[in-house]
């Protein structure tokens, strides 16, 4: 499953106030111990600073709602949006490898559900919103950091074709919060399809609640997976559905160089979803076992263990489903595992389908993956950037002499690119039509850590929010050229290499 707003949208005009998207709330049909009531808490000095169109249309909210006066008013001030019902949910999860069992919104808020003219259900969901029941030893809010950096981040896999949450708008305030320093508060308003997580069904399965479990999984299949509903044993079925769509979320991750820094089995959608950016990034130069997240000293989450990571997660979702799939808890086990062993060829297969794209392969041929897996080998001992490299390869002749070749010429490279070169005449493709066809897949913007540091610089430092916009336009059409963007696509400065993002980013 993938957000519905990859699939095909009908002609509906985006027309909708704020009063007239309807809530269902459906969450709240569940019994009292899987959430707790919260109001939200207005910030002081609260401002709007970026209005997001794109997620607006998807719940078919009029674009210049965005404009009201009173627009977070609406947001943040308890009972002012009729049909809202905030709620903090709650859920556990193994983060860093180990189960805590109790977790859930400790700075957000689920205001309710709305169901679109085209029967799509988006939650909309408040992050930064202040204390709940989870908060635990924090203070419920968010930064203006960390803010900006989700709400580019959403945008910019949005824009890339990669599931992932939305944000609807970005706010600001001069509200003080305590991190390593004095930081403003914020908020995102963020759309999904649920919120729901791995770590939803862990937190019923570990406390022995099996009813609830029952009732989570049920609630789960009719609301969200209703064609699963009339098959045979539809929780394995939903087990099935999940394990693939989180095979085909971390082959997309892959193929643009993405790293989600804290892949907790309380950051995984059910919906194959990319959730919870915290200490995320792309990378500038290729390195295998880059780890953006400088909290994870042991490396867990690095890019090359990311995959092995998803099944690690998945296998924690699987034994918290396993009450839901056989009575008999052998035959439970027996379904499990062979629904888990289907990860890796799936994810494989969707690594591979990948990368015969990046590399503009139309036919499929026996040595195609050591292909790919050479030049990564080039571009890791080069130091090439990963994102620009491929872009690179995307022109119909990216020998030229007026283009720059990031992977030198050395015996290497030169050996890699006779070999490639031969293989793309054995495909026989127009390098023409091949080209058109490669930088659909090879974006020439990406996100890079540096572009988002500044745009907080500028925030923080200087009250200055037009760089916020600038990327969310640039971002929306990461494949296009772009002229007079030219700037954003060149390899990182060198300062960038200091940056460092942590699980308080």
């Amino acid at each position: 499953m993938t957000s519905p707003c990859f699939a095909e949208k009908p002609d509906i005009p985006a027309t909708l106030s704020l009063e007239e998207l309807g809530f269902d709330n459906i969450y709240t049909s569940l019994p009292r111990g899987f959430y707790s009531c919260h109001q939200p808490e207005p910030l002081s000095g609260q401002h709007l600073i970026h209005f997001n169109e794109a997620a607006a249309e998807c719940i078919h909210l009029d674009p210049a709602q965005g404009e009201r006066p009173d627009f977070l008013e609406m947001l943040t001030t308890p009972g002012q949006w009729p049909g809202t019902r905030p709620i903090a949910m709650c859920y556990a999860g193994h983060q860093f490898g180990q189960f805590v069992p109790r977790l859930g919104d400790g700075r957000a808020l689920l205001l309710g559900q709305v169901r679109t003219a085209c029967n799509h259900r988006w939650d909309l969901h408040l992050k930064g919103s202040g204390l709940t029941l989870y908060s635990r030893q924090g203070d419920g809010k968010a930064v203006l950091r960390s803010s900006i950096r989700e709400y580019l981040a959403s945008a910019a896999l949005h824009g890339l074709g990669i599931p992932t949450t939305l944000a609807l708008m970005l706010s600001g305030s001069s509200e003080e919060v305590y991190r390593e320093t004095i930081e403003t508060g914020a908020m995102i308003l963020r759309l999904a399809p649920s919120h729901i997580r791995f770590g939803t069904f862990e937190y019923y399965y570990y406390q022995r609640r099996f009813d609830d479990l029952a009732l989570l999984g049920e609630f789960v299949v009719d609301h969200y997976f209703g064609e699963l509903r009339h098959q045979p044993e539809p929780y394995l079925r939903l087990l099935e559905t999940v394990v693939n769509s989180t095979a085909r979320l971390i082959a997309q991750w892959q193929s643009v160089g993405f790293c989600h820094g804290v892949m907790n089995s309380d950051n995984m959608s059910i919906h194959g979803l990319t959730i919870d950016y915290g200490p995320f990034g792309f990378m500038d130069q290729y390195r295998s076992g880059h780890v953006c997240n400088h909290s994870d000293h042991l490396g867990r989450y690095a890019f090359d263990r990311q995959p092995g990571i998803g099944l690690f997660n998945l296998g924690c979702l699987a034994q918290a489903l396993l009450p839901l799939l056989d009575e008999v808890p052998g035959q439970a086990v027996e379904k499990a595992t062979e629904v888990l062993e289907t990860y890796e060829p799936a994810f494989n297969r969707y690594r591979l389908d990948r990368k015969r794209a990046k590399l503009g392969l139309r036919t499929e041929q026996e040595g195609d993956e050591a292909l790919y897996d050479d030049l990564l080998g080039l571009m890791e001992a080069g130091n090439a950037d990963f994102t620009n490299t491929f872009r690179w390869l995307s022109e119909p002749d990216p020998l030229r002499k007026d283009l720059p070749n990031p992977l030198g010429s050395s015996r290497l490279s030169e050996n890699w690119l006779s070999r490639y070169t031969t293989r793309l005449e054995g495909d026989g493709a127009d390098p023409v039509v091949r080209s058109q066809q490669m930088k659909a897949v090879n974006p020439k913007y990406i996100l890079r850590n540096y572009m988002a540091e500044m745009a907080i610089r500028a925030a923080r430092d200087d009250h200055d929010f037009d760089e916020i916009g600038r990327l969310m336009n640039l971002l929306k059409n990461p494949f296009d050229e772009q002229p007079g963007n030219h700037r954003y696509a060149v390899d990182s400065p060198d300062w960038s290499a200091g940056l460092a993002v942590s699980c308080s980013s």
